[in-house]
């Protein structure tokens, strides 16, 4: 009797932990659940950024911090962000064809590139001289028409950059095929704007005031064009909360909690998403990352002091689906750099681990030696690891300001970014393993007491295709729209570091040619050979400068 007593003692000293475990793990996993339920719930219609449903979402999460007791950061919860995202026809644009107004839209629209700017004058056929209006055919032939996969927008381009190099006073473009994709205003363009008014006539319009009903050749008449293109602006919400611990550094625990809306934007891979209004739920992107942060920040409260090395900011991003716009914003507004911050992870999809695979991608782990023993921590999973600290999500955005940056994914799956990424599709007891991980990482770093060391990691340099013979080694800036090319970032060792180009400069002419944009930019590369020396001009501050620079590879 007295042995089967001590054998039930000793069994109870063993197993109490691991149920209290699992207990607190069922716990986990249930609001993990709740969470990414309500998130990617028909109500919030996608989340995307600026609507109301992004609006709902973040004060989801608010509510969520104030549950757990856990106060803004410097006083707030929400951070909003102004950002330009595409152009659109403004409402002064107007077109009259020999003094007959036509409709925008139906029967003609300015091109995205186009000049806002009046002109007016005869359009002859063929005659093209200095200050005319040009007239070219949008398309060389029919089966260029036919063709779905000819981009039409970038031989406009091309060719009305050409035009205004010869003297052009505008161009007109007209579709006399009637192509199998009728073209239409490109609202996120991201080619520059040129300094004429660029317009296209419809294959409708044409029929009616262009082509000679006899011939079918084309017949001269009077255009009076007003252009009005207007950049859009759109305004997105970031969350942030804060435990502080009075401690030098802190770590930041972010992720992103916008989606795609109804794929309004384009970057619906819903083969039916220009047909179907369909909500894009957005479960596991990244409703599961956003619910994961509410949990780590329910945990180092909770903890308390056993964390007490470090503050501890969490930060939900909106604007990620658009090209990380919320995480630029507030590592730029808020002046986070790497002399206050320790590290900062971010989890972005981490709810679809497969039990059987156990894959789990680990970004960023060449971006400190710390990283290392964080790797051995992961032996539950098959881990595939990434050293760069660049990638396609908001550590990134980190990354760039010399911050040491893990990044948690459990991989891409057949509902990515299609509106069946639905929450009862996640894997809520996988996502709880990859947060006790995190958990660990957290802890262990937090008992080592220690800033992590930054190292850089290879990456590509940004500055045209590989064919191109040389790179001048920055990141572009991709968000910025008031001409030139703002730097987002510098490579190590590369013609920008060594001529003292700095994130933040306006690059405004590189060699001969001024830069406008991305295009006049490449164009200018394309022109430079290894070995060049000749000259950048940057803004900087507010006032010009100019640096010398060498290229190289």
């Amino acid at each position: 009797m007295i042995t089967r007593i001590f054998t039930l003692f000793l069994s109870l000293i063993v197993f109490t932990p691991a149920f209290a475990k699992k207990k607190a793990d069922r716990k986990v996993i249930k609001q993990l659940q709740a969470d990414v339920t309500f998130l990617a719930s028909d109500g919030l219609e996608g989340r995307r950024t600026g609507t109301d449903g992004e609006h709902k979402a973040a004060d989801y999460i608010e509510k969520r911090y104030k549950e757990e007791n856990i106060a803004g950061y410097k006083g707030q919860y929400r951070y909003p962000f102004h950002f330009i995202y595409g152009k659109e026809v403004g409402a002064g644009t107007q077109v009259l064809i020999n003094s007959v107004a036509v409709k925008i839209g139906d029967d003609a629209f300015p091109l995205p590139f186009s000049a806002g700017k009046h002109v007016s004058g005869d359009v002859l056929p063929e005659v093209m001289e200095q200050g005319n209006i040009w007239l070219i055919s949008l398309y060389a032939d029919q089966d260029q028409a036919s063709n779905p996969h000819f981009e039409w927008e970038k031989s406009a381009f091309e060719r009305s950059r050409e035009a205004q190099k010869q003297g052009a006073s505008g161009v007109i473009f007209f579709d006399s095929y009637g192509s199998k994709v009728p073209p239409d205003f490109n609202k996120h363009s991201e080619l520059e704007q040129l300094d004429i008014p660029v317009v296209l006539l419809t294959n409708k319009c044409y029929q009616e005031y262009v082509k000679q009903p006899e011939s079918g050749s084309q017949k001269g008449f009077s255009m009076d064009v007003n252009v009005v293109v207007n950049k859009v602006e759109r305004t997105g919400t970031n969350l942030a909360a804060y435990v502080d611990n009075h401690a030098p550094y802190t770590v930041i625990l972010g992720a992103h909690y916008d989606h795609l809306g109804y794929g309004e934007d384009g970057n619906s891979l819903f083969a039916n998403a220009g047909k179907e209004h369909q909500v894009h739920h957005g479960a596991d992107d990244n409703a599961s990352g956003t619910a994961a942060v509410l949990q780590l920040a329910q945990w180092v409260k909770k903890t308390g002091k056993k964390l007490g090395h470090y503050n501890y900011l969490f930060l939900n991003f909106s604007g990620e689906e658009l090209g990380l716009y919320g995480s630029k914003n507030f590592v730029k507004e808020q002046g986070i750099d790497s002399a206050h911050i320790a590290y900062m992870i971010n989890m972005d999809m981490v709810g679809r681990l497969n039990d059987t695979t156990r894959f789990l991608e680990l970004g960023g782990v060449g971006t400190s030696p710390a990283w290392g023993d964080v790797v051995a921590m992961g032996a539950d999973f098959k881990l595939k690891l990434d050293s760069s600290g660049v990638g396609p999500s908001d550590h990134t955005s980190f990354y760039n300001v010399g911050i040491p940056v893990l990044f948690f994914f459990t991989g891409q799956h057949m509902d990515y970014h299609k509106p069946s990424d639905k929450a009862e599709q996640v894997n809520y007891a996988g996502e709880s393993e990859v947060l006790n991980y995190v958990k660990e990482v957290v802890s262990t770093m937090d008992k080592a007491n220690v800033k992590p060391r930054f190292t850089a990691t290879k990456q590509t340099a940004t500055g045209g295709k590989r064919s191109y013979k040389v790179s001048l080694g920055i990141m572009p800036d991709y968000s910025f729209q008031d001409g030139g090319v703002r730097v987002d970032g510098v490579t190590d060792n590369k013609p920008a570091m060594k001529a003292g180009i700095q994130k933040g400069d306006i690059i405004t002419s590189l060699g001969e040619i001024p830069v406008k944009g991305m295009q006049s930019y490449m164009e200018a590369l394309g022109k430079l050979s290894p070995g060049d020396k000749t000259q950048v001009t940057i803004i900087r501050d507010g006032k010009e400068m100019k640096l010398p620079v060498e290229m190289n590879k």
